[in-house]
């Protein structure tokens, strides 16, 4: 099988789909890599790292796009990127396509098989190719936020910390998933006050051993939150219903509540945000602020740690690709329900429900779709 990982091409997005590691995995079992030009620099991998492994390095993403027979990237593929997929051609990558309408658009049009990181599930209903970014995701939304409180980036000018003798700021964390977790492990070790929300009882337990009396639990029904943001400082946005549309949590009237200079990370950004004036940045322009709260919106917060994310995506989606690639895309999916769940778009239908549904395409059941 051919294998193609062309450089990303969204601003400031410097991960690449596959480490010299994963590609000594991939040539070692009889496939062939092509990794283009560069494609790794950003992340600290070199050509010659690639080329020892046994990639072939290839000088445009043209060629990687006709040469390949799966698609491997990190981020959805850009608009000269769509128009080069071709038809049955797999592409393998984060495409969070609830939140783009033309991009989902232009992968019905390709009739390619479009496989999404973030839905792919596990036996337990977790999702495993999202959770190492999420993870990363909500441990830099505190690292971004509490730089953001800073007076010179025009914050409230509060050390998230407290000082001695000084009260620590207030986190509120709408989420207790994979992002919530982690932006709790950063901000509890900054010893801020952190309240984390959550619609499961269950899961806001789990979070409790985890964290004592670190952390505040919040269940969403019972809660007010209009109340509980007005008193924050930082607000991390990490809700996540697998592959729909961000819940628009925060309305725009609730940030009239909200102290000046206060911050919202809105990590749910790639889905369309949980916030209602939340809107895509990059890590150009981060930040813009509305009512006198500064909204941090960057769609892609790994991409500013490229090496650590790399990896970490590696070592998860790994073990998909190598079935992808030894077994073909219907026996890999045919095989196993969990990666069946992240096929999105096949040969012009949508196959999953929730983008469906969001943009009024008919539903293709991926299992009949399969059969075809």
């Amino acid at each position: 099988m051919k294998i193609g990982v062309p450089k990303e091409i969204k601003p400031q997005e410097n991960r690449i789909g596959l480490t010299p590691e994963s590609v000594k995995a991939l040539t070692s079992n009889g496939h062939e890599v092509l990794i283009e030009n560069n494609g790794g620099f950003e992340a600290g991998f070199e050509n010659d790292h690639y080329a020892s492994s046994g990639a072939k390095i290839v000088n445009t993403a043209e060629d990687i796009f006709n040469d390949s027979d799966i698609i491997v990237k990190v981020k959805e593929p850009q608009s000269s990127e769509v128009k080069m997929i071709r038809e049955n051609q797999v592409v393998f990558t984060y495409l969070h396509l609830a939140a783009a309408k033309e991009l989902t658009q232009g992968l019905i049009d390709s009739k390619s098989i479009c496989i999404a990181y973030e839905t792919v599930t596990d036996n337990n209903g977790r999702l495993p190719l999202l959770a190492p970014m999420s993870a990363v995701a909500g441990r830099m939304s505190v690292q971004a936020g509490a730089h953001c409180l800073e007076k010179n980036q025009k914050g409230r000018g509060l050390l998230l910390g407290g000082a001695p003798g000084v009260e620590p700021g207030n986190v509120v964390i709408l989420g207790g998933g994979v992002v919530g977790e982690n932006a709790a492990i950063i901000a509890t070790g900054m010893k801020a006050k952190v309240n984390i929300v959550d619609k499961s009882e269950k899961r806001l337990n789990e979070l409790s051993q985890i964290f004592g009396d670190k952390i505040i639990p919040n269940l969403s029904d019972k809660t007010d939150l209009e109340e509980l943001i007005s008193e924050c400082d930082l607000l991390v946005g990490g809700v996540l219903i697998p592959g729909a549309e961000a819940p628009k949590l925060v309305t725009k009237n609730m940030l009239k509540k909200m102290k000046r200079g206060s911050v919202i990370v809105d990590v749910a950004i790639d889905q369309g945000g949980c916030v209602e004036t939340s809107k895509p940045t990059t890590f150009a322009e981060p930040t813009f602020i509305i009512d006198d709260i500064i909204h941090y919106c960057v769609a892609n917060m790994p991409g500013g740690v490229p090496r650590t994310s790399t990896i970490a995506l590696n070592k998860a989606t790994l073990p998909f690709l190598s079935k992808l690639a030894k077994d073909g895309y219907l026996k890999a999916l045919n095989d196993d329900q969990n990666f069946q769940a992240g096929l999105n778009v096949f040969k012009g239908g949508v196959t999953h429900k929730a983008v469906a549904d969001v943009f009024g395409h008919d539903y293709l059941p991926a299992q009949k779709a399969l059969l075809n």
